[in-house]
Parts: C-alpha cells; structure tokens; sequence
C-alpha cells in the first residue's frame, strides 16, 4: 500500500496547500484575519485538474462585502457547511451572499449551483458562531473574473 500521495497517481492527491496568491496584498492580508485556506487546485497545480478552493472561514472580516458580485464563463458551486456535527444542517452563521443582484441570507449548511454567466456572490459575512467550511469549485482549469479583484 501506497501513502499518502506518493507512487505513480500520487499526483493526483493534492494534500499541500498552493496558494493562488489572488489579489491584491492588501486582500490577501485581510482573508488571513478572516479564514483559513485549506487547498487549492487547478491546472496548475495538477494538470488537467478543474478548480476548486477550500478553507475555514471563523471571524467577521473588516471588509464588507469582502467579495463582489462576478460571473465566469464557466459553472460553479459554493458551499457553506456548518461545523457542528451533531447539527450539521446548522451553519452557526449568517453570511449574505447575492445571486444577480438578489441577496439571501444563509443560517444553513448550503451548496449553490451558479450556471455559467450568471452574475453571484457578492458576500458578506455577518456573524461566526462556529467555522464554516467553505468551498468553490469553478469548471474551467483556473479561476478568471472572480471576486478576489484584480
């Protein structure tokens, strides 16, 4: 038996981070205050590979909203997962997040399919009781036109 990611599909198993380094410094300073990345995948971490992004979030940021409303060319899931696990539906959270224009409010554990074009997550982050698993996959080989800025 094999460990871990070695042997020869290994490279399929990312269980470092690669941090994207997406936008500005000043962003990147502030997501650290707020969360905590996990993993990072795209073509070039693993080519081939869709993206994916995947992190803590457990504080209020100072930036509200701390993402702006974006579309990409290609689809989309977010998710915002509760951490209880004896209430796993329960996000212990209030997090807004728009869908072209249209806000709503999230107290549950949620998965959001964004088709391809749609304009979405402008995001605010209002309260924190317990981290919220965070995660977004985008179907294309990297993330373009997002939320993070230029």
């Amino acid at each position: 038996m094999i460990q871990n990611n070695g042997g020869e599909y290994g490279k399929y198993i990312i269980q470092d981070l690669h941090d994207p380094q997406v936008g500005t410094p000043e962003f990147r300073e502030m997501y650290k205050r707020f969360s905590n990345r996990i993993l990072w995948v795209d073509d070039s971490v693993c080519p081939g590979a869709f993206q994916m992004n995947t992190a803590w979030y457990y504080a209020v940021p100072e930036k509200d909203p701390v993402f702006e409303e974006h579309s990409h060319d290609s689809d989309e899931l977010i998710g915002f997962i509760g951490s209880d696990p004896d209430d796993p539906y329960n996000l212990n959270a209030e997090i807004v997040v728009s869908i072209n224009g249209e806000d709503h409010l999230l107290t549950k554990s949620s998965i959001i399919f964004v088709p391809a074009g749609l304009p979405h997550a402008r995001i605010s982050i209002k309260r924190v009781d317990r981290p919220v698993f965070h995660f977004s996959v985008v179907t294309s080989r990297s993330y373009d036109n997002g939320a993070y800025g230029k």
